[in-house]
């Protein structure tokens, strides 16, 4: 079920429509969305812009090396999910693909401290020189079928939202991958008022629960903002009896509930959050949302979970697997309210 491609165009992706209190599903496509909405609805979308940050290298003595950059620690040290990270020790100097070198100065697990010896910024190396960084599994399934390894030019248009803004994200806020400037100005059009926030997407939002107990999962921080005028009309929203807040993503929900659960309210600022969105939490701002299909053992999928119901979502999913829904990141949409 896994979608290695995104649909031919983004609206027109499927839409499993969900109503928690009823426990109904209907199917639609994207573009209905604008329909199913209320006027009045206020619509979260989440601006943050996926960085390039997959860097292909080639290690001493030959043999290829993946860099998937997660973000800066000063002194011109990037951390990185590395692989083969055992042959990766450091002292280890790297070939980069786009010219330069990257050499490893520490790390542990997976992660890999890289010094980077290139012309320029390592933000504009990336940007001239890096890769998509599509999931695993799309690259693995592309393999699969005799396809390339690497994201290719569809991947640059494609992992990205049509209203996407700064760049310092290494995963796509893929329940945003739908929209299309048309479909924005229509719900426009219908009343839904479309505020921004900003979630840097890192680790946190993709690493697996590794623990038998979710629990004992602990998130990685990543970091958002909420600038005023966007704070106060969510917030203006959100205490309208008639109206509701709609987060687009996970991202979006875990911003507003973490501002939700630091002030009491939508407060404006820059913050780093690790909430970790479960069973049994109570949401304080989010009415309804629109998510992608998640994999299992993932926080995404737990926090659907938490918003829907375990056994809820669970039917929901036996019905898209069913009808043949498209999975994951360039997979299909629900919208649960």
């Amino acid at each position: 079920m896994i979608a290695t491609h995104p649909a031919e165009r983004r609206d027109a992706s499927r839409l499993l429509h969900l109503n928690r209190g009823e426990r109904t599903l209907a199917h639609h496509v994207f573009s209905d969305l604008p329909a199913l909405l209320r006027p009045g609805d206020c619509l979260v979308i989440n601006d943050s812009r996926v960085l390039p940050a997959r860097v292909w290298a080639e290690r001493p003595g030959g043999g290829r090396a993946e860099l998937l950059l997660i973000g800066p620690r000063g002194e011109g040290v990037w951390e990185a999910l590395a692989r083969p990270a055992r042959k990766l020790a450091a002292g280890t100097r790297l070939k980069l693909a786009g010219g330069g070198e990257a050499e490893v100065v520490g790390g542990e697990g997976r992660s890999r401290l890289v010094r980077f010896h290139v012309s320029g910024a390592v933000e504009d190396f990336l940007n001239r020189a890096g890769e998509m960084p599509l999931p695993p599994y799309i690259l693995r399934e592309r393999q699969a079928r005799g396809e390339s390894l690497h994201a290719g030019a569809e991947d640059i248009e494609r992992y990205q939202t049509v209203y996407a803004r700064e760049h310092g994200s290494i995963a796509a806020p893929t329940a945003g991958l739908h929209f299309t400037p048309e479909l924005m100005r229509e719900l426009e059009a219908r009343g839904i008022e479309i505020r921004r926030v900003t979630l840097h997407v890192g680790i946190g939002t993709f690493e697996p629960i590794e623990e038998d107990d979710i629990d004992a999962h602990v998130m990685h921080s990543e970091d958002y903002e909420i600038d005023a005028e966007n704070a106060a009309a969510i917030e203006a929203a959100r205490l309208d009896p008639n109206r509701r807040v709609v987060a687009v993503g996970t991202t979006a929900i875990r911003t507003l509930e973490s501002s939700m659960a630091a002030h009491g309210e939508i407060r404006a600022g820059r913050a780093s959050t690790n909430l970790f969105i479960s069973p049994g939490f109570e949401f304080k701002a989010v009415g309804a949302m629109v998510t992608n299909f998640h994999l299992p053992g993932s926080t995404l999928l737990v926090l659907v979970a938490a918003f829907a119901g375990r056994e809820t979502i669970l039917n929901a999913y036996h019905e898209a697997i069913a009808a043949e829904y498209r999975f994951y990141s360039y997979g299909d949409a629900m919208l649960i309210e």
